[in-house]
């Protein structure tokens, strides 16, 4: 009897268990959270109508090309920075070269203007990846082109060489 009891214990337990996991995962999968365009499109309407809140940014935000595209094309305010050792092969057009891997971008860190945004790419995640977090913890907003530049010239978008 003490073991049936046990048992059934057990198994309640572990059927409370999966139904709270299963809720949770529901809950979780239905919420309605915004897509990347959208969370760009209102911060550039707030930044459009004096409403950008200039609180620190902690960490830089990740776009598809056509994402990019879109913000190059709707803000005058966004700065292009390419972070590859191959800009004279090809680059984003108006993009800086701070190459990430010599200490350009360091180096160009103090000159720029940190009331405007920032998208920055590579060919590879590394150095994008660390370029961006760099301009981050220097208080900069920044945007990394996550699909590189492969994904930009992908799209057919153009290229200055």
């Amino acid at each position: 009897m003490v073991q049936n009891k046990k048992a059934n214990r057990s198994i309640i337990g572990i059927t409370f268990f999966v139904i709270l996991i299963a809720v949770g995962f529901f809950w979780n999968f239905n919420s309605e959270s915004p897509s990347t365009g959208e969370v760009i499109e209102n911060e550039m309407e707030m930044y459009v109508n004096g409403e950008k809140d200039m609180e620190m940014q902690t960490a830089y935000i990740d776009i598809s090309a056509r994402e990019a595209k879109e913000l190059i094309d709707m803000n005058s305010n966004i700065v292009i920075i390419d972070v590859s050792p191959f800009y004279q092969s090809g680059h984003i057009p108006g993009a800086l070269w701070y190459y990430y891997g010599d200490g350009s971008l360091d180096a160009a860190i103090p000159g720029l203007d940190k009331e405007k945004s920032y998208i920055v790419y590579c060919h590879f995640d590394g150095p994008s990846i660390a370029g961006a977090q760099k301009l981050v913890d220097s208080g900069f907003k920044v945007y990394r082109l996550a699909d590189h530049f492969s994904g930009w010239e992908d799209a057919g978008y153009e290229v200055e060489i």
